[in-house]
């Protein structure tokens, strides 16, 4: 059973490898990493390359890939959609992690890079749907320019002050799973989320489900609001 991972950075390779390690050891992952697609998406919005996206992807399921994981936040959306296209699951990685935020009434997010915040906003706002959540967003400054230049330590450092800053709030998403590893250096007492782990869980299971004979519903329908099409967005986000 193999589960393709589609990145924008390399730095995501060992991360998920080892999440498979430490609880899915019988998925087999493939990698396809296009750094390029985040660096055009920052510059003409993520419908840019939504055809190179869909090609992609469409690889990779013609390759045996049995569902697939995007792992970006910024083209998560774009990749979700080709779902339907493709006939098995799409799944973005930060969507388990949204639906777990907006159990909350106040949420802040914190993000690398500008072109991620619209993606999480909307997502946000989609999982939240009836329910009134308030939610605030910020890009953490100098930290974009710390892990391109390749200072892993010195970007989680200032994703981690950033956390510890926040106050007011009942829960805190780290929007990028290259974020992941700030959690661990907070002091915060808020609860501090990241999309890795609960991303990869959902992308097994969607593995799992398509490999079983008794499976129902159509590829890209949604599953306890973890796969699948796009809700409108609704509820409210401030």
């Amino acid at each position: 059973m193999t589960l393709a991972l589609l990145h924008t950075s390399p730095v995501h390779v060992p991360v998920f490898d080892a999440l498979r390690d430490a609880g899915h050891p019988g998925l087999a992952l493939r990698h396809l990493v296009r750094e390029e697609l985040l660096a055009r998406a920052r510059e003409a919005g993520p419908e840019a390359v939504a055809d190179e996206i869909g090609a992609l992807l469409a690889g990779a399921v013609a390759d045996g890939a049995r569902a697939v994981l995007c792992t970006c936040s910024t083209i998560g959306a774009v990749a979700e959609a080709r779902a339907a296209a493709l006939g098995v699951p799409v799944l973005r990685v930060d969507r388990p992690m949204a639906a777990a935020a907006v159990t909350r009434r106040r949420v802040v997010v914190l993000a690398a890079v500008g072109s991620t915040l619209a993606p999480t906003l909307a997502l946000l706002a989609e999982e939240a749907g009836d329910r009134c959540v308030e939610v605030r967003a910020a890009v953490v400054d100098g930290a974009w320019t710390r892990f391109e230049a390749g200072d892993r330590e010195g970007y989680l450092d200032l994703v981690a002050g950033a956390a510890d800053a926040v106050t007011d709030a009942d829960v805190i998403v780290l929007a990028q799973a290259s974020m992941a590893g700030a959690a661990g250096r907070t002091a915060t007492r808020v609860p501090v989320l990241s999309s890795p782990r609960p991303g990869l869980a959902a992308a097994a299971a969607a593995v799992a489900r398509s490999a079983s004979p008794c499976s129902g519903g159509a590829p890209g329908t949604r599953t306890g609001g973890l796969t699948g099409r796009a809700r409108p967005p609704r509820g409210t986000v401030e």
